[in-house]
């Protein structure tokens, strides 16, 4: 099993080599996706994840949560695999992570 939370590092890589292997679900409010995003990801703010997840999400494809720092997306992840989600990791770090360490074009906030 994949580990439950993946560096922006590695995140990168694997964006490098099977970008379309991948979902990013952004678990920010709306206010924040407008604000900055990673290129890709689909917004679904957390509290909308028990209501869409199994309606919109393949339960077998690899996604990566994301938020602003890494706390909600871990418990986004970590809810989603109890449900069956079993190749789900959160970014360490969240987008403000990402901004600092992979893509500084991606605002700060």
């Amino acid at each position: 099993m994949l580990d439950i939370e993946i560096t922006p590092r590695d995140l990168a890589a694997q964006f490098q080599l099977k970008p379309a292997s991948l979902v990013l679900l952004d678990v920010r409010e709306p206010w924040e996706y407008a604000t900055a995003q990673i290129a890709g990801s689909k917004s679904m703010p957390m509290g909308e994840i028990p209501s869409r997840a199994f309606q919109e999400l393949d339960p077998e494809a690899h996604i990566v949560t994301v938020c602003h720092a890494g706390v909600r997306s871990l418990n986004v992840a970590v809810w989603m695999r109890n449900q069956g989600f079993e190749k789900v990791q959160s970014l360490g770090g969240g987008i403000d992570a990402w901004s600092r360490e992979i893509d500084p074009t991606v605002p700060r906030y």
